[in-house]
């Protein structure tokens, strides 16, 4: 059966995962959603990712963060961008999350990117999620 907002499955995983206070959690694979993986990794927000399996039944195991009380690393997490509604931004009017406490995360030309990486490299594009 397809899935008509592979994002948004993604997004409510990690949730779901996080509410549960689950070390980790298992997301279908595909390339966007290992880069969105990569990036979360890299902005902090998620203790790491592997891609486990072959062929058709590839997934991402991503290994979530807890800090030192047991409280989700993830706050939030939202989707912006739907496929009922996108939401495209130019380079100078990239919305700050939560007064810069969140990140969004932004498909451009250039591959996903945070709206940070997005600002310095000059570039727009669709605001895929919202994190913080």
């Amino acid at each position: 059966m397809s899935m008509t907002d592979p994002i948004a499955d993604f997004l409510t995983r990690i949730r779901n995962a996080n509410h549960g206070r689950k070390p980790r959690v298992d997301i279908p694979w595909s390339r966007l959603k290992e880069a969105l993986a990569r990036l979360l990794i890299e902005e902090g927000y998620v203790a790491d990712c592997a891609v486990v399996g072959e062929g058709v039944s590839k997934l991402i195991r991503l290994s979530l963060k807890y800090d030192e009380k047991r409280r989700p690393v993830i706050r939030g997490l939202t989707r912006v961008s739907r496929p009922s509604l996108r939401v495209y931004v130019g380079k100078d009017i990239i919305p700050a999350v939560r007064s810069g406490l969140g990140v969004n995360v932004l498909s451009t030309p250039a591959g996903l990117l945070s709206d940070r990486e997005a600002k310095r490299q000059g570039v727009g594009g669709e605001i895929l999620c919202s994190v913080w």
